[in-house]
């Protein structure tokens, strides 16, 4: 039997657009509504109660609030006097009517349209119950199964100073804005919080310095407010088991992010040499899983960033998913970076964003969930702040097409200075307000020609690179993870980018260029694309030249 909801805008107040709105989001959960209409009197809204018994109330008013707290002591009475206690009520209005209705005792919620409609979704899903104290959920999973289709909205933030970094995390929870905070460590933090070799002129470069285990732990207290967020924080680069278990036990991070390749001499910000650093990373990834904690492997974008192809961003998100799945990793969560490079067109941007997807979700199955998230290019944000605002919405637009889980806002200040807690706030208001128009009905462009033509040779080329990296070491039972197979492929050039020219420990020749709005392997010197089955099988002959000679 469906759950009945009744609701009306009271007494002298004939505004009904907010009730008849809530009133939709209640249909869309299965709940069967009444709508009394405006300017309802109250003993017209308690005998409608008395008839239909309703499992919940709900009562607008958005006129001054002295006259609404003269209303609500009516209210009380008619409570008390026909025993209506048993019944849920809720309140929905401006934010100083809300304030008189939490005073008067009588609802178990206030709705003030500041927290957006995925609020008011949890709380007709029942995540939001009884006495006015809140309940939300306190891992990942549990907010987006109380949230989706809205995603769960995680930003970065980290300042050069750990007291103002603090005060922001404590601020950003009261704002009740964001599900995930993800701390953003400086390079400091990340490479010597154990050994304590730090490079005292770097403190604060990247992000918040933080020296001791009680730092970390006074972050996570500060967060315990407003929407109780998740907290989350960048892998180590140096001594990564202690530092996964420092963050465990005093942040109670939300998930781990690892790359599969990187954070190594390749990007330079750590010693490991590429081999012994993806098998480490491997092991990084299984010491999560076996925890259960979900693991999100930020492999794909690296070489995105670097200005590689579309075709190695695609294979590279099936390589970084596939890995993580064989470290018995159960809840994966895959990261898609639009905008990588900026030139990039949208169509050609889903149409890669689809292609990834499509290899990634093909390794689900019971064991091995994959959660999508989407995000915008750092690189894509304009300095001029305003055109950022603008970047930053169109960028959600075109992500919401991927129905992501997560959507982790880039703040649109980015390319100027590092986000405040103000610019978060703002970043992550302007973001839910384009989630919320995609939600109500946007065209669908996956099913775009252009995109799909796209999508498919994309596919084709990443399974050109991965049958690749397969076929180098057919010794071996799994070449996908083998650590030694993976770091030679990025030494013969398979996984390359332009920006790892020079790189001892990579071949750094591919060069490439964004045509049409899609990004290619070029031959610049004779002006074309380089077929991708052209570009591995010259590579394939070269590798094999070279071990005859050897």
């Amino acid at each position: 039997m469906k759950r009945l909801i009744i609701a009306a805008s009271i007494e002298n107040d004939v505004h009904v657009a907010g009730v008849y709105k809530f009133l939709r989001l209640a249909e869309g959960e299965g709940f069967d509504i009444q709508f009394l209409g405006p300017a309802t009197p109250i003993d017209k809204l308690i005998e409608s109660i008395r008839v239909r018994k309703p499992d919940i109330v709900g009562i607008s008013y958005r006129l001054t609030p002295d006259s609404l707290k003269s209303i609500l002591d009516v209210l009380k009475n008619r409570i008390k006097e026909y025993n209506l206690n048993g019944i849920r009520w809720i309140f929905g209005g401006t934010e100083p009517n809300c304030i008189v209705a939490k005073e008067s005792g009588i609802f178990e919620e206030v709705f003030d349209g500041t927290s957006g409609d995925e609020f008011t979704i949890s709380y007709l899903r029942g995540q939001k119950v009884a006495s006015n104290k809140v309940e939300y959920g306190q891992d990942i999973i549990e907010r987006i199964e109380g949230n989706y289709p809205y995603p769960v909205i995680r930003h970065h933030f980290g300042l050069p100073s750990y007291t103002d970094t603090l005060e922001g995390v404590k601020r950003i929870a009261e704002e009740k804005v964001l599900d995930v905070i993800s701390i953003a460590p400086d390079q400091n933090t990340q490479e010597h919080f154990f050994d304590k070799k730090y490079n005292k002129a770097l403190d604060g470069a990247g992000g918040v310095p933080i020296r001791t285990e009680e730092e970390f732990k006074k972050l996570y207290d500060e967060s315990r407010r407003g929407n109780y967020p998740l907290l989350r924080c960048y892998s180590g680069t140096n001594d990564v088991f202690k530092m996964a278990n420092m963050l465990k036990n005093t942040i109670n991070n939300a998930w781990a992010a690892i790359p599969l390749c990187w954070y190594n001499v390749l990007d330079g910000r750590g010693p490991r040499q590429v081999e012994e650093s993806i098998r480490e990373n491997q092991k990084l990834m299984k010491w999560h899983a076996d925890r259960n904690i979900p693991v999100e492997v930020n492999e794909a974008h690296h070489w995105g960033l670097r200005d590689a192809h579309d075709a190695i961003y695609v294979a590279a998100s099936y390589l970084a998913a596939y890995n993580a799945k064989k470290m018995g990793v159960k809840t994966y969560i895959a990261q898609f970076m639009f905008n990588v490079p900026p030139a990039t067109s949208p169509k050609m941007d889903l149409a890669k964003m689809l292609a990834s997807i499509e290899l990634v979700e093909s390794l689900q199955d019971d064991n091995f969930r994959v959660l999508r998230q989407a995000r915008a290019g750092l690189a894509s944000m304009p300095q001029d702040l305003f055109e950022a605002k603008g970047q930053l919405a169109s960028s959600a637009y075109l992500s919401m097409a991927i129905k992501p889980h997560i959507y982790h806002v880039v703040g649109f200040c980015e390319a100027h200075h590092a986000a405040t807690p103000d610019d978060i706030i703002e970043s992550v208001k302007i973001v839910k307000a384009v989630i919320k128009n995609t939600l109500s009905g946007m065209f669908d462009f996956t099913q775009d020609l252009d995109v799909l033509r796209r999508k498919e040779e994309l596919i084709n080329d990443a399974m050109v690179i991965i049958n690749a990296i397969k076929d180098l070491n057919t010794l071996c039972s799994d070449p996908l993870s083998d650590p030694h197979t993976l770091s030679l492929a990025i030494k013969l050039g398979i996984l390359d980018a332009p920006h790892l020219k020079g790189n001892k420990s990579a071949s750094g020749a591919l060069q490439t260029k964004v045509i049409n709005g899609a990004c290619y392997a070029f031959d610049y010197e004779n002006n074309r694309i380089i077929k991708e089955e052209e570009r591995i099988y010259n590579i394939i002959q070269n590798y094999q030249k070279l071990i005859i000679v050897a």
